[in-house]
């Protein structure tokens, strides 16, 4: 915080705060300056409602301390004027600058800090998203920060920063003077992974086990199909139990998304993998990001995780296209007509559907009366572009009750989880330096050093393609899941056997 004579009785005070645009925090300079003339308190520089309405969260703060804006002119200039402004953070920094401008409080002491909090009208500084984005923000620029006490845990997860969390604005201006000392916050919790359901509860669908598994060690995308009752919800919630837990590196990106989100509850990060499954009336906005506030959707707060949807064909079929981008490309981004909003969204997409509407198809003695073609008709409501970015297609067969009679898999998700993790770190040291993480991800020149199968696989693959009508896309994939299944296998090479496996989890494309 910084106070400038402008000549006259006109006085400005600067105190540093930021914006947030996706999982960018920018510096914002928070101007105030009380001058004479009418009695107004104003606030400029592209605020939202949320912004303009600090003024008066602002002015009963000051009234539960016993004090009054002086009877001027007040304005607050939020700087750069054209980034636009959007939540309540700005409260804290308006009532610092402010109180600078009437000489409660010595501006020199702040020039370190960024500043960021909610006020509550009797004076409580109160939680608001974003708090570990402006902390790392801070660290970069080498200042301080002053934010929620209920949010120091989350602040310090950004190293090196000093840290003001203050429960309310007294403390903070005691704290200041020198006649109180606010504790020092400590780190949040890494909680350990989570534990779901296990691969033993499974009965039987030995093919979708498998699938799974080299899912789980690729990073590629899933589609299970089956009748009600299969089964196809509990493999895909035994996914995150056999992916490899987060990295420090991978847990501070997904808990940056979660704290933009506002849902990093205590500054306690996670190192399990996300696992969102969102309900299929979801709208685009939910599933993409924005709002009147730009928040990230679904498919960026499973970054790094998984993202199950049920029921496919169930979607809007412009949410399901909606994913078609980030799936390529890992990241969404949402356009506004006054800024361009980016989100992380490195997602596996596992997905769930009935072969039809009523879903008993392949069975005569259940299946309605329009079947074969109700399944054309509920199939054809998930384009084929999405079908294409989905790597494995497995049919999961019905459950009898001979089955659930059968006693618990001796394999269950630790084991599966061992291989996993062995085919992993065998991916890694492969791609060291290359700033990609699975088999899922390989493109280019990677994929043709990696990839490339031996003369048997390469024949293989080539008359698969024509048989099936593969597209480019999906004859790359198929390349990718064959390098997955001859890294479970231990192999450095990519044979014909390695091929016709991964060919073998390719649904063949309907003829026209």
């Amino acid at each position: 915080m910084r106070l400038f004579n402008t000549g006259g009785s006109r006085l400005v005070a600067l105190v540093m705060t930021v914006a947030y645009l996706g999982l960018e925090a920018r510096a914002v300079e928070v101007q105030c300056q009380i001058a004479p003339g009418m009695p107004g308190f104003a606030v400029v520089g592209l605020p939202d409602k949320a912004v303009n309405e600090s003024r008066q969260r602002v002015q009963a703060t000051l009234a539960s301390m016993g004090l009054a804006l002086p009877p001027k002119r007040i304005i607050v200039n939020l700087s750069p004027a054209d980034l636009p402004k959007e939540g309540a953070h700005y409260d804290l920094p308006i009532a610092l600058a402010l109180l600078a401008a009437m000489g409660v409080t010595d501006a020199e002491q702040l020039t370190d800090f960024i500043a960021v909090g909610e006020l509550a009208l009797d004076g409580r500084i109160i939680s608001s998203p974003g708090v570990l984005l402006a902390a790392i923000h801070a660290s970069s620029a080498d200042k301080g920060l002053i934010c929620p006490a209920a949010q120091g845990a989350e602040a310090r997860w950004a190293s090196g920063v000093p840290v003001l969390a203050a429960p309310d604005l007294i403390s903070l201006l005691n704290h200041l003077k020198g006649t109180q000392v606010l504790p020092e916050p400590v780190p949040g919790e890494a909680e350990p992974p989570g534990i779901g359901p296990d691969l033993r509860q499974v009965k039987g669908q030995e093919t979708a086990k498998r699938a799974l598994e080299i899912t789980a060690a690729g990073g590629h995308n899933l589609l299970l199909i089956g009748p009600p009752g299969a089964g196809k919800s509990l493999l895909a919630s035994c996914l995150p139990g056999i992916l490899p837990p987060l990295t420090s590196a991978e847990a501070l990106e997904t808990s940056m998304i979660a704290s933009i989100a506002g849902t990093l509850d205590g500054g306690r990060i996670n190192r399990s993998r996300p696992f969102r499954s969102p309900h299929h009336s979801a709208s685009m906005a939910a599933m993409t990001g924005g709002g009147i506030r730009v928040r990230p959707g679904e498919v960026s707060m499973a970054h790094l995780g998984v993202l199950f949807l049920d029921e496919l064909p169930e979607f809007q079929r412009g949410v399901l296209d909606s994913l078609r981008q980030p799936l390529e490309t890992g990241e969404v981004t949402v356009a506004r007509a006054n800024a361009h909003v980016t989100f992380p969204a490195r997602v596996q997409l596992i997905t769930a559907m009935n072969p039809c509407r009523c879903g008993y198809l392949g069975d005569a003695a259940l299946a309605c009366s329009r079947a074969p073609r109700c399944a054309a008709d509920y199939q054809s409501k998930v384009s084929g572009p999405l079908l294409d970015r989905i790597d494995l297609h497995v049919e999961v067969d019905p459950v009898s009750a001979l089955d659930m009679a059968l006693p618990p898999a001796r394999e269950g998700s630790a084991e599966v989880a061992e291989r996993v993790s062995a085919a992993r770190a065998i991916q890694s040291a492969r791609l060291a330096g290359t700033g990609r993480r699975s088999n899922a991800e390989l493109e280019g020149d990677l994929l043709d050093t990696h990839a490339t199968p031996d003369d048997a696989g390469k024949k293989l693959l080539l008359q698969a393609a024509e048989a099936m009508r593969l597209s480019a896309r999906s004859y790359t994939r198929m390349l990718r899941v064959a390098r997955t299944v001859a890294d479970l296998a231990g192999s450095e090479a990519v044979t014909r056997i390695h091929v016709a496996e991964a060919l073998s989890y390719r649904r063949q494309a309907p003829r026209a």
